[in-house]
């Protein structure tokens, strides 16, 4: 009888090692190297590695045929957005996010709407059964001919099944329930997930069959599993969003076929996932009239502009060092703001708790923020209220200068849009800018001169409400 070879797999990285270690070599974590077994199979394809049967042929670069991508439309407008243009046949896409968020439901939505649209489909699961994804399809309406699943982790029987099926796209629930019954570990290990995964991208690419992926988190927020699953893949979608709220945010990290700067917006109903089409309306919906501290940005995620609420609220601290709290913004950011309007506008902060919040659940990290932050701390700390017809967008940089933003033009439309008349830029941007109709766009180049705007505009809108 052959003897058996092990190798040792750390559980963290997927760092492999022929003998043991107590703290593993590449990750640097304890006690996380497991003996596993090397499969038969696995041995006989590293003596084949070099062979030369079978090789795959080399082209010209310049002899290689170009297609165009077909893309196949998931049916939810939001989905195909951050995807860039819908699905691309061969492509494999991951899918990451919380327990609950609503992975499964927004695919087993997706992969009806594409086999009412005559694609096969077929939807496999290691976590639930067949009966439990038909009951969560009826409750979304999401039963359609064409529509295949199957409740299995073997991975071998799923590619089987999905080329007997002629399926066109295929639906893993979830990587980490996968395995290949050649692998002598258990499913979710780090040998599994690599293979499983490799073995279902091979069929993919072969096969022209499209794959969505769904993916475990850890408690720190990043996918579960080796790291080098996310580079393997073509896509890499995140679901962010508190499972408490309605409204869930879809962003590409990764996207081999187009921009990874899109979002995505769904509310959670009933009956599922449903797309939110007017963000900036829905973010601005319940904003309080004429508080003070608040100012209105547009964002820019990707190609889409969308109108934020940035909060601030200043007041006085009853403890010796005061607090610096930030929501849905960089707490460094937020400090280096602070100290340039101490240090450049005069401000009295030392003795003062700021508190900071994009409403909605929206992070914002460009600095095209940093002049609505800077203007709400202003408004709090003044108790002045800038209007509702107010917004402001631009770069602070640490002399206390507004530097020009990108995309100025598209920011501005789509401020007046939505009633914003009165909009602060960056003085270098005014000469890139046709102002709407009806809108009062002002240019700035220091921090001094908007805090001053600011007091101005609320002088006037005093007067205007005598």
């Amino acid at each position: 009888m052959a003897k058996v070879k092990t190798s040792f797999v750390c559980g963290e990285c997927g760092y492999e090692s022929a003998r043991w270690y107590g703290k593993c070599p590449q990750c640097g974590s304890w006690n996380a190297m497991s003996e596993v077994e090397i499969a038969p199979r696995q041995e006989e394809a590293k003596r084949n590695r070099h062979a030369g049967d079978g090789a795959a042929q080399a082209y010209l670069i310049g002899d290689i045929p170009e297609e165009a991508a077909q893309r196949l439309s998931s049916g939810i407008g939001e989905l195909d957005r951050v995807l860039g243009g819908g699905a691309v046949e061969g492509a494999v896409m991951l899918v990451g996010g919380d327990p609950g968020i609503g992975k499964s439901t927004l695919l087993t939505q997706a992969s009806a709407n594409m086999a009412r649209a005559g694609i096969p489909v077929l939807y496999a699961s290691g976590e639930e059964s067949a009966r439990q994804i038909k009951l969560r399809a009826r409750r979304l309406g999401a039963e359609a001919a064409g529509f295949y699943v199957l409740a299995e982790n073997d991975m071998e029987a799923v590619l089987h099944a999905a080329q007997k099926l002629g399926a066109r796209m295929l639906v893993i629930d979830s990587i980490q329930t996968m395995l290949l019954p050649g692998i002598a570990s258990t499913p979710g290990s780090v040998t599994q997930v690599r293979e499983t995964a490799t073995a279902l991208i091979r069929y993919a690419k072969q096969n022209g069959c499209g794959a969505f992926l769904v993916g475990h988190v850890t408690k720190e927020g990043s996918l579960a599993g080796p790291r080098v699953l996310e580079h393997m893949v073509d896509v890499v979608l995140y679901f962010e969003g508190d499972r408490q709220h309605q409204y869930r945010m879809l962003r590409a990290v990764k996207n081999r076929y187009g921009s990874s700067n899109e979002l995505g917006m769904f509310e959670m109903a009933g009956d599922g996932m449903r797309e939110v089409k007017n963000a900036s309306e829905m973010l601005l919906s319940e904003r309080a009239a004429d508080a003070s501290g608040s100012v209105v940005m547009c964002a820019m995620e990707g190609t889409r502009p969308m109108l934020t609420d940035v909060q601030a609220l200043v007041t006085t601290t009853v403890f010796g060092n005061p607090r610096r709290m930030a929501s849905g913004v960089d707490q460094g950011r937020l400090a280096l703001l602070l100290a340039v309007l101490e240090k450049r506008a005069g401000f009295r902060l030392y003795d003062q708790d700021v508190y900071i919040n994009i409403a909605g659940g929206m992070t914002l990290t460009e600095p095209a923020a940093d002049l609505a932050l800077v203007l709400a701390v202003a408004s709090s700390r003044w108790n002045v209220s800038p209007g509702t017809d107010f917004a402001a967008m631009g770069e602070v940089g640490l002399a206390g200068e507004v530097r020009a933003i990108a995309h100025a033009q598209r920011r501005v439309d789509e401020c007046v849009r939505l009633g914003f008349r009165r909009i602060v830029l960056p003085r270098a941007n005014l000469r890139q800018i046709q102002a709407p109709e009806g809108a009062q766009i002002v240019g700035v180049s220091t921090v001094l001169e908007a805090t001053a705007l600011l007091k101005r505009t609320n002088r006037a809108n005093a007067q205007d409400g005598e």
